[in-house]
C-alpha cells in the first residue's frame, strides 16, 4: 500500500522512473506504541479504495523485495525497474539501464546500473556475488569503457566516510552541497565495488541516499560520490525537503548536478563530468 502511493505522483504524471531498494522498503511493520493505548488500534480500511494492487488484506509482517518489485513491473507501464539475477538475491533491484542516443536509438549515450544495498530484511551491504555481477557485465556491455556510467544505490559505501565533511562544519571545495548535520552512517562491510568502479575510467558518479542529513558531493580518486537530498514526508529530520536533479547531455556528454528544494529554488550546482 505504501509503496504504491510511494510512486503514484509519478506514475500520475506520466513520467517513467526506475526503482532502487533502500533499508526500510521490505522492513516489518513497525506498531506505534500508541495504538496500545486505551483508545486502542484505529480503525483501518485495508486496503484504501484506491489501492492499485490487490493483494493480502491487512498484513503486517512486511511485503517482501520480490513481490513489491512484481507488483510495480506488473501494474505499471512506466516502470523500468527489473528484478535482478536469482543468484544475487536477497538482493533484488540489481539491473542496467541503457540510455541510447536521441538520434540512433542502437547507440547508447550512457549506463545507468543499479544496485541493491541491503537493508530491511537482511544485511546493509552490496555483497561480493554483487560485485562480481557488476564486473562481468560492465565488461561485456562496455569492454573499452567509451560510454559513460552513472551507479546509484542507497546506503553509502565506507568511502563516503573517508572524504566526508567534518559533521555540522561548512562544505567546502572541491565538495559541493548546503547540508551537512550528520555522520555518514555506512554499509556494514565494504566488499570491493569502489575498488571495482575506480579503476573503470567510464564511472562518473555514485548516487545514493539514506542520510536525511547530507546532500553533499565530493569527489574520490577519479569520480564523484554524492549523496541526494531528503524528498518525503516520512522518516527522521526536520530539515527542509529537496530533491537532487540530474542533467545529462549527448554531444559531447556531461553530466551535471544541483538540488531543488520543495520552495523551487536552486542551489549547490556542480559538473561532475564534461
Amino acid at each position: 500500500m505504501y509503496w504504491d502511493q510511494a510512486i503514484s505522483p509519478t506514475r500520475n504524471r506520466g513520467i517513467p522512473w526506475a526503482t532502487l531498494f533502500g533499508n526500510h522498503d521490505d522492513a516489518q511493520f513497525e506498531w506505534p506504541p500508541e495504538w496500545f493505548s486505551a483508545s486502542g488500534i484505529p480503525r483501518v480500511s485495508c486496503p484504501p479504495a484506491d489501492f492499485s494492487f490487490s493483494g493480502k488484506e491487512c498484513y503486517f509482517g512486511g511485503t517482501p523485495r520480490m513481490e513489491l518489485m512484481k507488483m510495480e513491473i506488473e501494474k505499471n507501464k512506466l516502470s523500468y525497474s527489473a528484478s535482478g539475477p536469482k543468484e544475487l538475491w536477497p538482493s533484488v533491484s540489481n539491473y542496467i539501464l541503457s540510455v541510447s542516443s536521441a538520434k540512433d536509438g542502437a547507440s547508447p549515450v550512457v549506463f545507468l546500473y543499479f544496485l541493491d544495498s541491503g537493508g530491511g530484511s537482511y544485511p546493509e551491504v552490496i555483497s561480493r556475488a554483487q560485485v562480481d555481477w557488476f564486473y562481468h557485465r560492465s565488461k561485456a556491455i562496455n569492454p573499452d569503457e567509451s560510454v559513460p556510467e552513472v551507479i546509484f544505490w542507497h546506503i553509502p559505501s565506507t568511502a563516503y566516510e573517508k572524504i566526508a565533511p567534518r559533521p555540522r562544519s561548512a562544505i567546502r571545495r572541491p565538495c559541493v552541497g548546503s547540508l551537512n548535520e550528520e555522520s555518514v552512517a555506512p554499509q556494514e562491510a565494504e566488499w570491493g565495488i569502489i575498488d571495482i568502479l575506480t579503476k573503470r575510467s567510464s564511472v562518473k558518479a555514485v548516487f545514493v541516499g539514506h542520510n536525511h542529513g547530507l546532500d553533499w558531493c565530493c569527489p574520490y580518486e577519479k569520480l564523484w560520490l554524492c549523496f541526494a537530498r531528503h524528498s518525503g514526508y516520512g522518516g527522521y529530520g526536520t530539515w527542509p525537503r529537496g530533491a537532487r536533479i540530474i542533467e545529462m547531455t549527448e554531444h559531447p556528454f556531461s553530466l551535471k548536478s544541483w538540488i531543488r528544494m520543495e520552495d523551487n529554488t536552486v542551489h549547490s550546482e556542480v559538473t561532475l563530468s564534461s
